[in-house]
């Protein structure tokens, strides 16, 4: 199963100082074309950290997109980092410097062409925006943190590389709510699903909130499956006395 990954990069995303709006967007245009978020992780301006994690995600088959730190600011570390994680040099790539040349004429030099200087290896990520290209490594993706210009470029790459395994797998979702129990009384008919449908997963969202107790209960995966397993579910509430009915939607 192709697992997708997220980076999320920045000093002013850990101190709040900025809110990153990148999660909720991969999820969105994931789940526009059939696919799923599996992972995120958020990392500061910490160059030592930020090769750790690298080197350990280039070492998966994950597809892998990173935002941010690719600037020429001394807060951008992302490019280096990635080179040492790959255990290789970073050089000026000549379709990048091409690209920021074409924008900014003159202006390229002498600060904004190093925003040229890539891992060897990779291959760049047209910027719609002002044509400073990100990069690719394996199935990592490095992009920009602004969002205007990052999230055109991650459609560009699912489309163009991946576009054979959109769709291939449809995940569904579907739940109930049930009223008056307790996560602890539903444990045995979850563990009872899930050893029959092990390629589904099952959930439980506890609402705690003033007023009824009640608990959204439901699968997600495979849409030939899902209704089964619910079917499963909704006669094992039944079974065990509390009232449910079907989430709106579903």
């Amino acid at each position: 199963m192709t697992h997708f990954g997220a980076i999320i990069i920045g000093d002013e995303i850990i101190s709040a100082k900025r809110q990153d709006k990148h999660f909720a967007q991969v999820v969105r245009v994931l789940s526009k074309r059939g696919l799923e978020l599996s992972w995120c992780e958020y990392l500061g301006d910490e160059p030592e950290l930020i090769t750790a994690t690298l080197r350990r995600t280039l070492a998966t088959e994950d597809i892998v997109f990173s935002f941010g730190g690719i600037g020429a600011t001394p807060d951008d570390h992302t490019r280096r980092c990635a080179a040492e994680a790959a255990g290789v040099e970073l050089y000026r790539h000549p379709d990048a410097l091409a690209e920021i040349v074409a924008q900014f004429g003159e202006a390229a030099y002498p600060k904004r062409v190093l925003m040229a200087d890539l891992p060897q290896g990779s291959r760049i990520i047209p910027n719609p925006y002002n044509r400073v290209s990100g990069f690719s490594l394996k199935q990592h993706y490095f992009l920009p943190g602004f969002p205007e210009m990052a999230w055109p470029m991650l459609e560009w790459v699912l489309d163009s590389h991946y576009p054979h395994l959109q769709y291939r797998n449809q995940t569904v979702e579907q739940a109930i709510i049930v009223y008056g129990a307790r996560e602890s009384l539903l444990i045995d008919l979850m563990n009872d699903c899930v050893a029959r449908f092990p390629a589904l997963k099952v959930f439980s969202l506890p609402h705690l909130g003033v007023g009824e107790r009640w608990i959204e209960l439901g699968v997600r995966g495979d849409k030939q499956q899902v209704p089964q397993a619910m079917q499963h579910l909704k006669q094992g509430v039944s079974a065990l006395g509390f009232a449910w009915e079907d989430q709106a939607g579903n």
